[in-house]
């Protein structure tokens, strides 16, 4: 099931997506009643997805991220997979939808695109166990863990690296009934492609950093985690265009603009 959340006359909702997503023309909204957190009741209203403004698919209240979750990307940078999970966090502020700009930072000159898998968590846990992970997701959906990379090779901690405004672009839905073991993951800039990997090279998988991540701290609904990104990273450069595109999710497509 393809969850958006979306706009239409001022009016904010959920509503499940149907059609094939190459018909971009065909596809509908089934709007939900309320929001899918805690079950999908359809309304039986539907709108063309064409009519709507799609939002990011939710407004979590931390995206927590993980850093170096593929060791060719570790490579490329320099750096050695990390023996525990090297996470931080971004905050609900970096959050942009599909097809919103990017607006570049004045205080970076190297912005890079990060493809991403994110985890979107469905109910409040904590110490959640490996093997029952699954039970506290409710779906997925493709990020962008936007990184002013000069900014973070200077400073020791990484907030305004990658906590900047629009630096965490979300979407264009949530999907429940996908499977994150190995799913292609790719990134292009203006049509040429910059990353290619998948799920299934991650250093640890989804389970590990819901186990890991949710020993610490407790996970609300909304919440997103970010599970790293594959090897090719690069610059953006305003008016790029850069897309996200996760095998059984969709394209995350977003420009990058002058702030």
């Amino acid at each position: 099931m393809r969850i958006a959340r979306f706009s239409i006359e001022g009016t904010v909702g959920f509503g499940v997506v149907e059609g094939e997503p190459t018909d971009k023309d065909g596809l509908v909204l089934d709007l939900i009643k309320g929001h899918p957190f805690g079950g999908v009741e359809r309304s039986g209203r539907r709108i063309p997805l064409s009519k709507v403004r799609l939002l990011p698919p939710v407004l979590p209240s931390k995206i927590i991220a993980v850093g170096r979750n593929y060791a060719e990307h570790a490579r490329e940078l320099g750096n050695a997979v990390p023996e525990a999970p090297l996470t931080f966090l971004k905050p609900s502020t970096a959050v942009i939808g599909p097809g919103d700009p990017i607006a570049y930072p004045p205080f970076s000159s190297e912005i890079h695109h990060e493809a991403e898998l994110a985890v979107v968590i469905g109910r409040l846990c904590r110490e959640v166990p490996k093997e029952r992970a699954s039970e506290v997701i409710l779906g997925y959906t493709c990020a962008n863990d936007l990184t002013a990379r000069d900014v973070q090779q200077r400073e020791s901690q990484w907030a305004r690296a990658k906590g900047f405004d629009h630096s965490c672009p979300l979407g264009p839905w949530m999907v429940t009934d996908v499977d994150p073991a190995d799913l292609a993951i790719m990134c292009t800039v203006n049509g040429e492609q910059r990353q290619l990997g998948r799920t299934s090279e991650m250093v640890r998988s989804v389970a590990d950093l819901i186990a890991h991540i949710s020993e610490a701290m407790t996970l609300l609904p909304q919440d997103v985690i970010l599970t790293g990104t594959p090897a090719g990273v690069g610059p953006l450069h305003v008016g790029d265009e850069v897309a996200v595109t996760i095998e059984g999710i969709g394209t995350l497509t977003n420009k990058v603009v002058k702030r």
